[in-house]
């Protein structure tokens, strides 16, 4: 029952009724308003806490030097996580750690990596799944060139090789399972960076690839059976296309086609001192190769574009 005198529906005096409910509703607003501003200075709040939003992953890039550690470990004949047939026939590579191995970004592109004994010039093959960034881990061979091996870990230097000379031009290497309707290759011996895999079948546009963990490029969906042409860009902007490659799985499709500057070979690389270039790709073995590809289009230029994803 509701006490004598007062409103059934607010419990206050009757007299004052419309008073209270007044008063009520500019209660409730105050405290509306009140959450809402809190509300808004703990979204604030929340935000400054969270801080910048760390940087995306990316390969090494441009002529910056980066301080950081290296150990040594031995791939044997794998090609690590970057997919190649095998390691370099010099046996001179690197796994990065999950940041600058960005996805398969850094795969093909070559490190100077200079140390206590001296540089050495290394291949992109792996990924380090312990490697903090600024970590790296180097091949037994390479290590030795830099450092005694007994050290273990020492302090480094490394920076990427912007104009490396390779030998030979592109190579492209379609993925097993792959058919008409998936299309899946892999690009060898550019050097640098990738940017953006295009490719396309007879009759079709070129058709932007989607580069995978395991560094291979991939059109959902397919692009026939072939032959193809196949546009690469890597991340200074520089752009090779090769031509009639052919749905021949698990194979090393060679072709003339490149991404490196003419001088490249009389400039070896930015690196501060310049050591031995070393073989460009892996040596894929007699029964892996298959007659070279006819190729085409020669560079767009080298503006630096942003590797960053």
């Amino acid at each position: 029952m509701t006490a004598p005198g007062t409103d059934p529906e607010n419990d206050t005096p009757a007299g004052n009724s419309g008073t209270q409910r007044s008063n009520r509703r500019v209660r409730h607003w105050l405290a509306g308003a009140g959450v809402t501003a809190l509300a808004a200075v703990l979204g604030i709040t929340l935000a400054v806490r969270g801080g910048a939003t760390p940087a995306c992953a990316a390969p090494p890039t441009g002529n910056t030097v980066h301080k950081g550690k290296a150990s040594f470990y031995d791939a044997g004949r794998s090609g690590g996580t970057c997919s190649f047939p095998s390691p370099p026939a010099d046996r001179l590579y690197v796994a990065l750690g999950k940041v600058e191995y960005a996805k398969a970004a850094a795969c093909g592109s070559y490190l100077d990596v200079s140390g206590p004994k001296g540089t050495v010039r290394v291949l992109v093959m792996d990924q380090c799944g312990g490697c903090t960034p600024g970590k790296i881990d180097l091949s037994d061979e390479a290590f030795a060139r830099i450092a005694d091996r007994a050290q273990g870990i020492v302090p480094v230097t490394y920076r990427a090789v912007v104009n490396p000379p390779l030998d030979g031009g592109l190579t492209f290497r379609i993925k097993g399972g792959a058919s008409q309707w998936w299309f899946a290759v892999q690009v060898g011996n550019h050097g640098t960076p990738l940017r953006s895999v295009e490719a396309k079948g007879p009759g079709g546009g070129f058709r932007k690839a989607a580069r995978q963990n395991d560094n291979y490029w991939t059109v959902e969906g397919g692009l026939g059976p072939g032959p193809y042409s196949i546009r690469v860009t890597d991340v200074y902007g520089r752009q090779a296309t090769a031509t009639t490659i052919r749905m021949v799985a698990k194979q090393i499709q060679r072709t003339t086609a490149s991404l490196a500057s003419p001088d490249a070979a009389r400039t070896p690389s930015s690196s501060p001192s310049a050591p031995p270039a070393p073989a460009a790709a892996p040596s894929p073995t007699p029964a892996e190769s298959i007659a070279p590809t006819t190729t085409v289009e020669a560079l767009a230029g080298a503006a630096p574009l942003d590797a960053r994803c």
